[in-house]
């Protein structure tokens, strides 16, 4: 069977408190994208997982705990003793450390997989419980719609935001942030207007209002990065930020656009926004 795990990007990131959990809780939308991993999943005698293409940092497939796609297989085998043994391989595209929640699409789209090909039966609010055991981002890759969350970015609900018609060009400048060095600069604070509410305003206002706040601390730490979100400005982007905790800045544009030059040493992805992949 095969899939391809989707990226996401995040339309405004507020960090509003810390948690008694040492989490944070947050404001954000989710909004999928086209850049994708590639993962095969097949009937085998015995368990295997591999990987290709970008190098997966500390991935050991030996341990059980090693890599997401393998605890998610291993999570619901757990529950379900019926599910055979597979071979899984992995070919990494989308950048790491880079804000897109590639890992967690991998694993998320694991669960999917296996749920489909070994007729599990559960249901998607069941699958997004599995999901959450691994990563606050994990869930959203279930249903793989725009989604406007709170808490630790693991409580969704529905939103009317659409970008069909944009299109997109997402950079990452060969720069993993982790997510404990994001979280580390962040000043958690209660905004005066809700985000939800400015996303439903027009595109043409968001750059004056929707911020993420991981910007405010990374980005005089990584002085490439706010000068890829004026460069993407300069191109003529409708809105630009930064992803997530990590370092891609993309770019919505009312037009196709043709890539810079001054990103060509970077690690780019360019395509048509819609609501679902």
């Amino acid at each position: 069977m095969l899939t391809f795990p989707n990226a996401k990007i995040n339309i405004g990131l507020r960090i509003t408190s810390k948690r008694p959990d040492g989490f944070h809780n947050l404001q954000s939308c989710f909004y999928p994208v086209g850049w994708t991993d590639v993962l095969e999943i097949i009937p085998a005698d015995q368990f295997g997982f591999a990987s290709s293409g970008l190098t997966i940092p500390g991935d050991e497939p030996d341990r059980a705990d090693a890599n997401l796609c393998v605890r998610a297989y291993n999570l619901l085998r757990a529950d379900h003793a019926e599910l055979p043994s597979v071979q899984m391989h992995l070919h990494k595209v989308i950048p790491i450390g880079a804000g897109l929640g590639g890992g967690s699409a991998d694993a998320a789209f694991v669960l999917k997989s296996l749920n489909e090909r070994f007729a599990l039966n559960l249901t998607d609010d069941q699958l997004e419980n599995y999901a959450r055991q691994l990563g606050s981002d994990c869930a959203f890759f279930i249903r793989n719609k725009p989604v406007y969350c709170t808490e630790k970015g693991d409580v969704f609900s529905e939103i009317a935001l659409d970008l069909t018609g944009y299109y997109l060009l997402l950079v990452y400048p060969n720069l993993a942030i982790s997510t404990a060095e994001a979280y580390a600069g962040v000043r958690p604070h209660q905004p005066d207007v809700a985000l939800r509410d400015q996303l439903l305003e027009p595109i043409s206002t968001w750059r004056a209002t929707i911020h993420n706040d991981f910007e405010d601390s990374l980005f005089p730490r990584y002085p490439e990065l706010p000068a890829i979100k004026q460069q993407l400005y300069e191109a003529g982007a409708v809105y630009a930020s930064m992803s997530g905790s990590g370092s891609t800045i993309y770019g919505i544009f009312d037009a196709p656009i043709v890539i810079p030059n001054q990103f060509r040493t970077y690690r780019v992805w360019k395509g048509k926004a819609g609501t679902e992949k």
